[in-house]
């Protein structure tokens, strides 16, 4: 999994899968869903980040199962 942030669009970019994307679906105006041919979710694309999430406390932690 991939996060990339491009601060000069305020665009948020998490790619889950790195896979030919085969179609791009509108969640609402300012999300985009990436899906494969199987039509699972490879990415999501958030316009506006800064306004919708809080991009400079970004954390991840991976729970043991």
């Amino acid at each position: 999994m991939k996060i990339k942030y491009f601060q000069d669009t305020d665009t948020l970019y998490i790619e889950f899968r790195n896979v030919d994307v085969a179609e791009t679906k509108d969640y609402d105006e300012d999300t985009l869903i990436d899906l494969d041919a199987s039509g699972h979710v490879c990415g999501i694309t958030i316009e506006h980040a800064s306004e919708r999430a809080d991009i400079p406390a970004f954390s991840y932690e991976q729970i043991a199962a």
